[in-house]
């Protein structure tokens, strides 16, 4: 006891320190690989406006926001959608940002006198004209919504109904409302002035002739001119505006396939013959098919000749009732497919009803009693057959709002079958003309009449056994194994490049921004994209799959925002130096030649003529698309005078204008065309405003760390 104790005396203290120190280093691991910073660093901060900080949580709130709003809808939110929700709410918070300081500066303001005009006025929201209305007349009651939100404001600020309203009204009024103030301000300062008019009239209908020479570029060679990284440089530099690069980086990919193989496509169309007497001799086609996993369910209704838009549509309408066809192939399924029934339909029908419902169509609960239900459609029934005004009654008992006061009347066409309770499309598809019954459905008891049908022709029940063509695990292992090994001995950009040789694979690349989904090529890859900007340039990839493809990458370059390098900017500005360079060659050898001929005729080409060229025109016949010459053509001091050597875009330009004149004018009348011009101009103002505030603005987007 006393070593034991002797011990624990000697080394307490070091045992302490060791695992003090273990408990901090787990702590700064943790804080370190979460969004949450130990010190404060900016793990909360998901970007940044002119240096205004735009918080992640309060982001990430609203984005769940969205998110419900769009479920609630009845839209699904893949990973797809929430992407693009991510998107438009950050463009959201930037003009959120840049537009309130533009609002400040203009001393625009959205006061109490605006929000109660807006709410209790002439155009008042929606939301208040649809909730209140007054009994009587059915317009607007102002006063029972003013009393409803001076309630509202008199709860506790977390109230729910409070917070929501606030929220999802009077939030968006203000600012829908001072953001239509700054459009009037836009709007007010567009004016189109007759002196423009004019001078665009002028230009639009004057032209003229010149003659010219054209010493292409093409007569020197490409490899006798060199440019170097220095001159790409100095070239960036004097046009940084053109050679703005933003943040991205590069990769180069190599794919392994795991698409399905001519293997595993026989293998399913075998799978599917195995069940052909068994699917020939089901009695209950829709249960077949629900039970064998058929990769199309079962349709119970019948579809026009005209609207089978299905491979072999003409062997399977050939087909006599309870014969099959296939296995055929139809994108990426096999499909077997069995006649069940032909019949003549029509394309449209024309029908009203009147519905007693037995339940509530939102909440399904029940409203009212089968049996009271029945009697009260029959009673209906009676009546009309006595003389009664059928669109009377729909509108006094019927209780379906989108026909009764409409007669009851509907329009449906075949293609709506589905969609429609099934007894009630039965009767108005199956039964002739002006037959009239109670029906019931799952919504309750319908009196029905069949007013109108039109275009009959065969249609044809067709059910379809399917089996998707997936790669079975032999393809899919052999893929991941192939993808493994590469991953396994590729270390850096070169050991990809030699890797990819040896094995004959073609790579693929791409350029990628951080906040992109997608990858041309790949489709939706944003795991991948994530990877990317969280490593190391010639860092390596583990095997990623996306879709049917396994890939692996290799981070080949890191782009910071700013001016493009040399070898970036290389691919078009090389060019641009070495037509440069020809053109001073080209000059140098005109020297001070001025004759169109002798010019012509030392370099071994001909004096051209270009007709009637309108200073609007965006083409010269056999010379395209060339400002710098058209410019030159319609310089007054030009006239009559052969130009000093003009690098054009195809060749160096020597012209001599000799005719003008002026087109009858055909334009619209000032006033018109002010009408036109400014009417255009206003409607893009506040997108273009937008535009140019953030291109002007510092904005720092993070949002790569966080989604």
């Amino acid at each position: 006891m006393s070593v034991i104790q002797k011990i624990r005396e000697k080394y307490a203290a070091v045992s302490i320190a060791v695992i003090a120190l273990s408990l901090i280093g787990f702590i700064l691991m943790d804080a370190l690989s979460s969004r949450s910073s130990l010190f404060g660093a900016n793990s909360t901060i998901i970007g940044e406006v002119n240096g205004e900080d735009i918080s992640f949580q309060e982001f990430d709130t609203e984005l769940s926001d969205m998110e419900n709003n769009y479920r609630q809808q009845g839209m699904q939110v893949d990973e797809n959608m929430r992407q693009q929700l991510i998107e438009m709410l950050w463009n959201n918070k930037v003009d959120e940002v840049l537009m309130e300081k533009e609002y400040d500066k203009l001393g625009l303001v959205f006061s109490a006198a605006d929000l109660n005009e807006a709410l209790y006025g002439e155009n008042p929201p929606p939301a208040l004209a649809q909730q209140f209305k007054n009994e009587k007349t059915g317009a607007y009651d102002s006063e029972a919504a003013r009393k409803f939100i001076n309630g509202l404001r008199k709860k506790k600020a977390n109230d729910p109904q409070r917070q929501f309203v606030e929220k999802n009204l009077i939030s968006y009024l203000i600012s829908s409302g001072i953001k239509n103030k700054y459009s009037t301000l836009l709007s007010g300062s567009v004016f189109y002035p007759k002196w423009l008019h004019e001078l665009e009239n002028k230009n639009e209908n004057s032209f003229i002739s010149f003659s010219y020479v054209n010493i292409p570029y093409t007569t020197i060679n490409d490899s006798t001119i060199q440019v170097t990284d220095e001159e790409i440089n100095a070239y960036v530099k004097k046009h940084p505006k053109q050679y703005k690069q933003e943040k991205s980086r590069s990769i180069s990919y190599a794919v392994f396939n795991a698409a399905p193989s001519a293997a595993d496509s026989i293998t399913v169309r075998n799978a599917l013959l195995t069940q052909l007497e068994n699917f020939k001799s089901a009695t209950d086609n829709e249960q077949f098919l629900n039970a064998n996993g058929s990769a199309l369910s079962y349709n119970d209704g019948y579809v026009l000749s005209s609207k089978l838009q299905v491979p072999n549509a003409d062997s399977i309408k050939a087909l006599a009732d309870g014969a099959t066809y296939g296995p055929y192939q139809d994108a990426s399924n096999f499909v077997i497919a069995k006649m069940i029934a032909k019949r003549n339909l029509p394309d449209s029908v024309k029908c009203r009803h009147i519905l007693i419902a037995t339940k509530d169509a939102q909440s399904g609960q029940v409203t009212l009693a089968d049996t009271v239900a029945k009697k009260r459609a029959d009673s209906i029934a009676a009546a009309i057959a006595s003389g009664s005004d059928f669109a009377t009654l729909a509108k006094q008992f019927s209780s379906d709002p989108g026909s009764k006061d409409k007669g009851g009347e509907y329009e449906f066409s075949s293609q709506q079958f589905s969609s429609l309770a099934k007894p009630f499309a039965e009767f108005i598809f199956y039964k002739p003309v002006s037959s009239k019954e109670v029906v019931k459905t799952d919504f309750g008891w319908h009196y029905i009449e069949v007013l109108e049908q039109k275009k009959f022709e065969t249609a044809y029940k067709v059910a379809y056994f399917a089996k998707t063509i997936e790669a079975g695990n032999e393809t899919v292992n052999a893929a991941s194994t192939a993808a493994t090994q590469f991953a396994a001995i590729t270390r850096d950009v070169a050991g990809f490049e030699k890797n990819c040789a040896q094995q004959k694979i073609t790579p693929a690349t791409a350029d990628i921004k951080p906040n992109e989904f997608s990858i041309t090529g790949l489709g939706a890859a944003r795991r991948l994209i994530k990877w990317v900007y969280e490593n190391k340039e010639g860092t390596v990839s583990e095997p990623e799959t996306i879709g049917d493809k396994y890939i692996v990458a290799v981070i080949t370059k890191i782009k910071e925002e700013g001016l493009m390098d040399a070898a970036t900017a290389k691919a078009s500005v090389e060019p641009l130096l070495k037509t440069k360079k020809k053109a001073k060659q080209i000059t140098d050898k005109i020297g001070n030649k001025r004759d169109l001929n002798a010019i012509a005729q030392s370099f071994s080409i001909s004096v051209l003529k270009a007709d009637s060229v309108t200073f609007a025109s965006p083409f010269i016949s056999n010379i395209g698309s060339d400002p710098l010459v058209l410019g030159a053509a319609f310089n007054p001091t030009q006239f009559q005078k052969v130009s000093n050597p003009l690098a054009g875009n195809s060749g160096v330009f020597l012209i001599k204008p000799e005719q003008k004149g002026m087109k009858s004018s055909q334009n619209l009348d000032y006033i018109a065309k002010r009408n036109q011009t400014e009417q255009g101009l206003k409607g893009s103002l506040s997108y273009r405003s937008s535009e140019s505030l953030k291109k002007s603005a510092d904005i720092d987007d993070s949002r790569i760390k966080f989604y």
